[in-house]
């Protein structure tokens, strides 16, 4: 039963949070207005921008900015204890993360649709912006070339999910073409496009399929190949003919995913007397772990605040906000939602994987001895296979509890993660193409979608096959995406309190007092993430990281001292 209580404290902070917190903000602070025109007006051009209804809106957004994020972080961030990770979990996400995400989208629609990257060039000046375009720029070139790899992994360790993850795409196209083309009606058609997924999901379990390398090329390398090729096309087409259908297919998979992971929780605590807290309820020293601070911030990122998130909601989804006041259930309901799994992956890691683990030696294991057989050490938990089977098994186990088979259970998991890796994919592509765009605005040529995806595409695979033929060239980079993450959403923080500057009184600090706090964690977590690189002798960690932490201090100074100035001097500076 004390899983279930943190669940539901957890669950009633999120919902309060949303009802008071979430309105005062969207009222008080921001002063949403409906009678005011959004992009998706302005500029409607039936490929990016495109008046959309807040539920599709939301199916894409929360798609988009979850991924793998909400499941990875705190599948890590446990290693030093439940208790500092819900901690982080919850307030982190009422107080910073859907602040963030909230502010982002908003200050996007009063600029025009534009990207974060470019408004820094209002609110602070150009040289800033160029300085901020480098650090996202390559913050997508990472995404882009891990969530490849990603899927990848997940397809060799459930190939139970690769047919429904691919027949997702014709049923996504099926339910675009009936509600945009044939004007049927969306919650109907939805509904048999839900059930038809899940039907592949049963198929899947029946016809598990597996890539076979080719050549040099393994398994990993060819699919990392053919989903760059996705990432192509899909990020090319209309946002009404792929993204928006699948990701609000993907919504409802979330929706069902979170019930059953709420009935197993549930069941398991009546049903099972192996489901309770096995996880350390504080573990500050784990064996060969960074110190939990700052890095606890830095590891448990989607779960509670992360700049991808800033590029997701002034990328897309403020080129399809329909009214302003939408952005409160996109932006911060978002937010929460994703806060809201990040328990549930939590209570799964913590809880669930005590029901049962097999580990290499076949015996199977149960309560505290099951989690310390996985969480031996930090290099036992820190491989993204260790991370993602961490939660697979103990969402499984638990729903398993619940009457539903356990080998539907792990396809039903091992589904609902690469969807949502391979949405964040080719957002992160589409993206990357309006940064591109934006950065190289006075050059012709970049501002063709054709050519400007191809060079997102393009750099990406270079740096997935940069250490060989396998895909993972991108996990080179991988120990210093954390803090740059990290460090982008404390410069977004930076730029939606310069804006709320403008509007004068004490507004800003609403957003200050987050930047503040993720600014000093972000430099603290890179300054010790260089001496880590020098002591291992990694020049190019070295060089990148540096780089990313002079960009950053820079930023913040020339942020602070507009900050500083008075209200008509920022104004007329700008």
């Amino acid at each position: 039963m004390d899983v279930v209580l943190l669940m539901l404290v957890c669950f009633c902070s999120f919902f309060l949070a949303y009802k008071f917190y979430g309105t005062f903000i969207s009222k008080r602070i921001f002063e949403l207005n409906d009678s005011k025109e959004t992009p998706a007006h302005k500029f409607e051009d039936g490929i990016d921008y495109v008046p959309t209804k807040k539920e599709i809106i939301f199916g894409h957004h929360f798609a988009s900015i979850a991924g793998t994020g909400p499941i990875v972080g705190p599948a890590i961030g446990i290693i030093w204890g439940w208790v500092p990770a819900i901690i982080w979990i919850v307030l982190g996400t009422i107080t910073i993360g859907s602040v963030h995400d909230f502010g982002s989208l908003v200050l996007s629609i009063r600029n025009e649709g534009k990207s974060i990257s470019e408004i820094t060039g209002k609110y602070i000046n150009k040289r800033t912006q160029k300085a901020f375009f480098l650090i996202v720029f390559l913050e997508l070139l990472i995404v882009i070339a891990i969530f490849g790899l990603v899927m990848a992994i997940i397809f060799s360790m459930f190939p139970e999910s690769v047919f429904p993850m691919w027949f997702q795409i014709p049923i996504a196209v099926w339910l675009g073409w009936m509600i945009y083309k044939k004007n049927g009606n969306l919650v109907l058609f939805s509904i048999i496009a839900v059930i038809i997924m899940y039907l592949t999901i049963v198929l899947g379990i029946f016809i598990p399929l597996q890539l076979p390398g080719i050549g040099i090329l393994p398994a990993t390398g060819l699919w990392t190949i053919i989903l760059f090729i996705y990432a192509y096309i899909a990020s090319m087409l209309p946002v009404t003919t792929l993204l928006q259908p699948r990701d609000y297919i993907n919504s409802h998979q979330l929706l069902v995913a979170l019930f059953l992971l709420f009935l197993g929780i549930v069941a398991s605590a009546f049903r099972n007397p192996n489901f309770h807290l096995v996880a350390p309820a504080i573990n500050l020293n784990p064996t060969g772990a960074p110190p939990v601070i700052p890095f606890i911030f830095i590891t448990i990122a989607c779960g509670a605040i992360s700049g991808f998130h800033s590029l997701v909601s002034s990328g897309t989804s403020a080129k399809q906000l329909n009214i302003e006041s939408d952005s409160q259930i996109i932006g911060y309901g978002g937010m929460v939602m994703e806060g809201i799994l990040a328990t549930l992956v939590l209570i799964a890691v913590a809880a669930g994987i005590g029901i049962a683990y097999q580990n290499a030696g076949g015996n199977i294991l149960t309560g505290i001895p099951a989690w310390t057989a996985h969480y031996s050490s930090w290099a036992a938990a820190e491989g993204l296979g260790s991370k993602i089977s961490a939660f697979v098994i103990g969402a499984a186990n638990m729903i398993q509890s619940s009457g539903i088979p356990k080998s539907f259970a792990i396809a039903l998991m091992g589904v609902f993660v690469v969807s949502f890796a391979g949405t964040t994919l080719d957002t992160a592509t589409r993206i990357q193409r309006y940064v591109l765009s934006e950065l190289f605005v006075e050059v012709k040529t970049f501002q063709n979608r054709h050519f400007s995806t191809a060079i997102a595409v393009i750099t990406a695979g270079l740096l997935a096959f940069a250490t060989g033929a396998s895909g993972a060239g991108a996990l080179k980079l991988w120990p210093m995406f954390g803090a740059t993450n990290q460090t982008l959403a404390a410069l977004a923080l930076l730029l939606i309190t310069l804006w709320l500057k403008r509007k004068g009184g004490i507004k800003f600090l609403i957003s200050g007092i987050p930047c503040v706090f993720m600014a000093l964690i972000t430099t603290y977590a890179l300054v010790i993430n260089q001496f880590r690189f020098i002591n291992s002798k990694d020049i190019l960690l070295s060089t990148l990281n540096i780089i990313i932490l002079l960009l950053n201090i820079w930023i913040i100074v020339e942020g602070a001292i507009v900050l500083g100035l008075k209200k008509e001097r920022i104004i007329n500076k700008n």
